[in-house]
């Protein structure tokens, strides 16, 4: 069974959501999707600065069973990204929701939070 924390929102592209306190949003993929993929070889992650709207695509994660496309779920400014996994893209499926995150954006507008499924909602979507 997939891990999902309650204290996070997520995207039905199964991407995660953690907001902190100063508002800035730390991103990756959940549990479940790590499963799916099997072994991650190869993050390809934004630039600092770069600009996305919700549902953009903000870079692909391929493992050996397949390469997917990465979504926003929020509109915002990358803040941050995890460089370790240029080195040890394997973190997505040690620790997807803590070393493994990808990236960190300045949401431009929080509300689009309440567009997103809490814990109950995807543990339903996955199963």
């Amino acid at each position: 069974m997939a891990n999902v924390p309650s204290d996070l929102k997520y995207t039905e592209e199964h991407e995660f959501v953690r907001v902190a306190p100063d508002g800035i949003a730390e991103v990756g993929i959940t549990d479940y999707a790590q499963g799916e993929l099997g072994d991650v070889v190869y993050v390809e992650l934004p630039q600092v600065g770069a600009k996305f709207s919700k549902h953009d695509v903000f870079g692909t994660i391929e493992a050996v069973k397949a390469v997917s496309e990465l979504f926003a779920p929020l509109s915002g400014e990358i803040t941050a990204v995890n460089e370790r996994l240029d080195k040890e893209p394997a973190l997505v499926n040690t620790d997807p929701y803590g070393a493994g995150w990808m990236i960190r954006m300045r949401a431009d507008d929080m509300s689009e939070l309440s567009a997103l499924l809490d814990a109950g909602a995807y543990e339903k979507q996955i199963g």
